[in-house]
C-alpha cells in the first residue's frame, strides 16, 4: 500500500484555494465579481462583500470606474477634492454617483447608509477606523453584495493598492505642459507576492490605460518629471 504524501508546495497551493472559497463564500451569501476597468484586469478583482484599501482618490477612481460603466451606483463619501471632470473621463458614471464631500463626524453612518443603495462606495475615513465598526459595516457589505474602496488605512482590507514610481511627461527645460503620467500599481493581499502593473494614467490618447511590459517609449519631445508634491 502507497500512502501519497503531498509536497508543502501542493500543501500551499491547496490551502490558498481553500482560501478562496472562504473569501468568495461569507455568511452564506454568494460573492460576486464586479466588473473591473481593463487596465486594473488580472492585479485586482472587485468581489461583492470586501473592503479595498486604496492610497490615493486617483486609484479610487479607477476601481469605481469598471463597476459604474456597467451600470452600478456608487457612492463617496468625505471626499471633496474628487474631480468629477477626471472621474466622467475614466469611466465614472456621475448620473448614477452620489456624493457626500463633508460628512463630518457621520461619515460612518452615511457610509452604512449609502451601502443599503450604491454598490460600490468609496470612504474617506477622517482618522483611524477601529476594527470592530470595520467588521461591523463589513457584514453590512455582505449582506448588501455591496463593496468598500478606502481611501486610507482600512482594517482588514482585503487588498491594499499603491501607486509608486510615478513620472509625469511633457515638460522639457522649462516650458511645455504636464501631458500623461506612468506609474506602477502594485496589490497586495495578505501574505501572497504583490502583483504589479504599469499604468498611463492619464494617457496621451485615453484617462487610463495598461502600459506595455516592455520599455514602452516615451512620447516624442516629453521629458519625465517628478511628480510635485
Amino acid at each position: 500500500m502507497v500512502i501519497s504524501i503531498p509536497t508543502a508546495a501542493a500543501a500551499a497551493d491547496e490551502i490558498r484555494a481553500l482560501r478562496e472559497r472562504m473569501h468568495r463564500m461569507t455568511d452564506g451569501v454568494p460573492r460576486m465579481p464586479l466588473d473591473t476597468h481593463p487596465a486594473l484586469s488580472g492585479v485586482v478583482q472587485l468581489r461583492t462583500g470586501g473592503a479595498y484599501e486604496v492610497d490615493s482618490a486617483a486609484l479610487a477612481l479607477a476601481l469605481m470606474a469598471g463597476p459604474s460603466r456597467a451600470g452600478a451606483w456608487c457612492a463617496v463619501v468625505g471626499v471633496p477634492d474628487l474631480g468629477a471632470e477626471a472621474a466622467a473621463e475614466v469611466g465614472v458614471e456621475l448620473g448614477r454617483t452620489v456624493l457626500v464631500p463633508e460628512p463630518g463626524d457621520l461619515w460612518l453612518e452615511a457610509t452604512a447608509a449609502l451601502v443599503d443603495v450604491a454598490q460600490v462606495v468609496v470612504v474617506r475615513p477622517p482618522g483611524r477606523v477601529a476594527e470592530h465598526l470595520a467588521e461591523k459595516l463589513g457584514a453590512r457589505l455582505r449582506k448588501r453584495g455591496a463593496v468598500l474602496v478606502a481611501c486610507g488605512p482600512w482594517p482588514r482590507a482585503e487588498v491594499r493598492l499603491s501607486a509608486t514610481e510615478s513620472r509625469w511627461t511633457g515638460v522639457g527645460r522649462g516650458e511645455g505642459a504636464l501631458r500623461a503620467r506612468r506609474l506602477v500599481v502594485e496589490a497586495r493581499r495578505g501574505a501572497a507576492p504583490a502583483r504589479r502593473t504599469s499604468l498611463w494614467f492619464p494617457a496621451l490618447d485615453a484617462p487610463l490605460r495598461r502600459a506595455e511590459p516592455t520599455t514602452e517609449a516615451t512620447p516624442a519631445r516629453l521629458a519625465p518629471v517628478r511628480e510635485a508634491g
